[in-house]
């Protein structure tokens, strides 16, 4: 009986021992109203920006009108799948890298790295971040993309256009210059595809015309018309001219 009640008495000792040496959720949390609730909306909103971080990144970077050249010269080219979208993406991601590294730098400076030191609040830190994206967007957007935006913020919602439209520092949202960035560059990147594919589609017609011209009609021009194209755009130094010309298009 005795050897029972050794162990009951030891367990409940080191329960009660253990019991009071966890501090309670009062303890964990500082007083106020709100508290638990407001961490648990800035943990749910940190999640999901996290998740939607690198489609963020693609919105307000100069990623689009890589990806868009890269895709008219494959186009024009007539090959399906070379280079390899993991080429075209990786090429486009390195290229954007390079044209928006003095944007990154700025923002990691001014906001990022003050947030991590706690010397500013996040507030503040997502101000100071996101204010060399709004200057890189401002000066590549096309005024009447943005002029556009804001007539449509004006027109969907009047009641919230005013505080909509600009900041309180007096600088236009970011809601609308996002869009009007993107449509800006899918624009000049369909003009940069358009003087890309042209000199292909003037070989794909001559070449058309001379198989015509020898009878050939069961003869498909592109299969003559391919290593001509080929030829042509390693001739030229398609790659290096492509590439440098896009570069230089932010500078």
């Amino acid at each position: 009986m005795i050897h029972r009640l050794i162990p009951a008495f030891l367990f409940s000792t080191l329960a009660t021992s253990a019991s009071a040496q966890v501090p309670g959720l009062d303890a964990l949390l500082p007083p106020g109203d709100g508290a638990v609730t407001g961490r648990i909306i800035q943990l749910v909103a940190l999640l999901t920006v996290l998740s939607l971080a690198p489609g963020l990144l693609i919105m307000v970077t100069s990623f689009t009108r890589f990806v868009v050249a890269f895709s008219f010269l494959r186009s024009g080219l007539g090959l399906q799948s070379t280079p390899a979208n993991l080429f075209l993406i990786s090429l486009s991601l390195f290229m954007t890298f390079f044209v928006m590294a003095p944007t990154f730098d700025r923002a990691w400076q001014d906001g990022v790295k003050p947030l991590i030191e706690n010397q500013i609040p996040e507030q503040e830190a997502f101000s100071r971040t996101t204010e060399p994206f709004r200057d890189f967007m401002l000066s590549h957007v096309r005024p009447k993309d943005l002029q556009t935006f804001v007539d449509l913020a004006t027109t969907s919602f009047p009641a919230q256009a005013e505080a909509a439209e600009t900041s309180p520092d007096g600088k236009i949202d970011l809601r609308i210059i996002i869009p009007a960035f993107m449509i800006s560059e899918l624009r000049r990147g369909f003009e940069i595809g358009f003087l890309i594919a042209l000199p292909f589609l003037v070989i794909d017609m001559i070449v058309a015309t001379l198989v015509m011209s020898m009878g050939m009609m069961m003869m498909p021009p592109t299969v003559i018309s391919l290593p001509f194209k080929i030829l042509f755009f390693i001739l030229i130094d398609g790659w290096n001219i492509l590439v440098s010309g896009l570069v230089k298009s932010y500078f």
